[in-house]
């Protein structure tokens, strides 16, 4: 991809119509793998939890003003971030895309004081389960264990001290 442009990173909320397309074809992959509607299991947590007064954020990498992959966290507790709904758009994986997206929300959970993020990601899901691993999250599950016996698969990841905003994270 030498010369391509890069895509360009947006922070935007829930409600911003360029992220229908994250969470439809999100719920509609859940729904493929896991057999159930899973639609109800993105809107899960409020709006309000992916935007910077209460500690979250959600962003999009833009290709031609279109988006192409995505991701949010959410403020676990005072000093953990958790990511959440990490998705590349069907016609535009296998670019490094989704591993842009974790650095880019690792690099703004460290620069709103977070030093540590969290993540599940479902047994059915190996791409993401790759990509974590290949990330540097720690698995807090046997890694030799069949994932279907274990469910959510949760990770984590210590974040490196930043002189930016200290203690921010922590407000509500």
């Amino acid at each position: 991809m030498t010369g391509a442009p890069q895509p360009t990173v947006v922070h935007v909320p829930v409600s911003d119509p360029r992220v229908r397309p994250l969470l439809r074809e999100l719920g509609d992959e859940y729904s493929r793998r896991y057999g159930r509607d899973a639609h109800a299991e993105i809107s899960r947590y409020p709006d309000e939890e992916f935007t910077a007064p209460h500690g979250g954020v959600l962003l999009l990498l833009l290709e031609h003003g279109a988006p192409v992959a995505g991701g949010a966290f959410r403020r676990y507790d005072a000093t953990t971030a958790e990511l959440k709904r990490i998705w590349t758009h069907s016609a535009h994986r296998r670019r490094g895309l989704a591993r842009r997206v974790v650095a880019e929300l690792e690099r703004e959970a460290r620069t709103r004081g977070y030093r540590r993020i969290r993540l599940t990601t479902g047994p059915r899901q190996p791409e993401a389960r790759g990509l974590y691993l290949a990330t540097g999250y720690a698995p807090l599950f046997d890694t030799a264990a069949d994932p279907e016996t274990l469910g959510l698969l949760p990770f984590e990841k210590h974040l490196p001290a930043t002189a930016a905003h200290p203690g921010k994270a922590a407000r509500p």
